[in-house]
């Protein structure tokens, strides 16, 4: 049950103290145990890394990290020029 609360992201006490608290209600409750669906999700995807670019005039520029360096170039050109 441990291995399976940490392959999850869950503290194992948590777990275990979940389980005590289900089996303490379903002898309260007679036996009658509710069950709630439960679905993990895949881990989420890592987080985009953004740079920003601040020109002389003021102008902001928001690009992600893997931006294409010739297009980023034409643009920063292209406000320079103004």
């Amino acid at each position: 049950m441990a291995e399976v609360a940490r392959r999850h992201g869950v503290n194992p006490n948590l777990l275990f103290t979940w389980r005590r608290q289900a089996k303490r209600k379903a002898s309260a409750d007679a036996g009658l145990v509710e069950l709630v669906p439960v679905v993990v999700a895949p881990e989420p995807a890592a987080p985009v890394s953004r740079v920003e670019i601040v020109l002389v005039g003021g102008e902001r520029i928001l690009v992600d990290a893997d931006v294409d360096a010739g297009a980023l170039a034409r643009i920063v050109r292209a406000l320079s020029r103004r």
